[in-house]
């Protein structure tokens, strides 16, 4: 998974360079196109692809505010004033 992330990400570099040279090259419209086909690969598939590597083998309770959560952050904190 983490080498298709990174060829993906290769991939989206390339299509930013290759916008902003036809930009360059003054044709807007072909430039235009490319990086925002490149801006929405980056939100819809290189973003979702990452964070779901990254967060393989977590559980997303342990991020929740749930009310144990809470609690537990509460405890630590008047453990924390006490200490002080």
């Amino acid at each position: 998974m983490k080498r298709v992330v990174q060829i993906i990400f290769a991939l989206i570099i390339i299509g930013f360079c290759t916008g902003y040279y036809f930009k360059w090259q003054d044709n807007d419209l072909v430039g235009d196109r490319i990086i925002g086909i490149s801006v929405i690969a980056t939100a819809f598939i290189l973003m979702p692809l990452f964070l779901i590597s990254r967060s393989k083998g977590k559980k997303i309770s342990d991020y929740m505010l749930t009310k144990e959560n809470l609690d537990k952050m509460n405890e630590k904190k008047e453990e924390n004033t006490e200490n002080q």
